[in-house]
């Protein structure tokens, strides 16, 4: 998790500040989702089966393909061109428009082993770095793809994924308040949804699966893909390092309403942590079932 570096902005002063920190750190970064997310630490041990690595996979697209629609309602929602704009590059690229890091010659993968090709992914469709300003679309790089990749290791195919039918209440809880958080019109609220998210997606937890599905592979399923778990972790790494960044732009902003941005940020971590509760819920019945 990235450290809040308390820097005054020019337009406040250091009280109002340090108080608002204070209450950032206290909504966010000690919220149960980003502390102790107990699905994701007893995922990280390696113990889960395959119903259970198949469970995670199917809400997991559910989640990634319905973020679209709360990604889509950002980019219109956004308050400024610079702003819909940033919405906009991570819409394209979860659509499959790759990142033109302006390179004019392709990179040598050819020294590469198979292995690292399938955690560090393509180079021509998984960049991490530029803009999808000039980007190639391609089909096969979008995220969605990726996840059924994922899927047909451990016997998913298309029709099982993705879907709002195949997600369990929980994570259609998740997913709609992202909708109605994250998305939402009044840029006060989804600044604190958007500040949530990016802590959250930065504090460890993809991490935490890379590490048990590496350790489910090992033990019985050579063929599972890792590279959307993989490029996702690489990228909220670079996320994090502007989220203060952000937060600082809207503390500065005419009118900001400190007490909007809080509560977006609170209601959305909760609905991240029913995300994550519907999966353990589930992982612990099926463990109940084989007891």
């Amino acid at each position: 998790m990235s450290t809040v570096v308390s820097e005054i902005p020019r337009t406040a002063s250091a009280s109002d500040w340090d108080s608002f920190l204070d209450q950032v750190r206290e909504t966010v970064m000690s919220h149960p989702v980003v502390t102790n997310n107990e699905y994701c630490v007893w995922f990280d041990k390696g113990d889960a089966s395959r119903a259970q690595v198949r469970d995670l996979v199917q809400q997991f697209s559910v989640f990634s393909n319905l973020f679209i629609v709360a990604q889509l309602l950002k980019t219109i929602n956004a308050p400024t061109m610079s702003q819909a704009r940033e919405s906009c590059e991570i819409l394209v690229n979860e659509l499959g428009v790759v990142f033109n890091d302006g390179r004019t010659s392709p990179r040598d993968s050819s020294a590469r082993s198979d292995e690292d090709k399938d955690r560090e992914g393509d180079p021509a469709l998984v960049s991490t770095e530029g803009t999808v300003d000039g980007g190639v679309y391609r089909f096969n790089a979008r995220h969605f793809e990726w996840l059924v990749k994922v899927g047909e290791a451990v016997g998913l195919g298309f029709d099982d994924l993705g879907k709002r039918k195949f997600g369990r209440e929980e994570t259609l809880f998740f997913c709609d308040e992202l909708a109605r958080i994250y998305g939402s019109d009044d840029p006060d609220v989804a600044e604190g949804a958007s500040f949530a998210v990016e802590h959250w997606a930065a504090a460890g937890f993809w991490k935490q699966l890379i590490h048990g599905l590496d350790q489910f592979k090992d033990r019985e399923c050579p063929d599972l893909r890792l590279a959307f778990f993989t490029w996702h972790d690489r990228v909220e790494d670079q996320h994090a390092a502007h989220t203060m960044d952000e937060l600082e732009g809207a503390f500065q902003r005419p009118g900001f309403d400190q007490q909007k941005f809080l509560d977006g940020a609170a209601e959305m971590l909760n609905g991240v942590n029913a995300f994550w509760k519907g999966l353990e819920t589930s992982r612990l019945e099926m463990e109940a079932v084989t007891a």
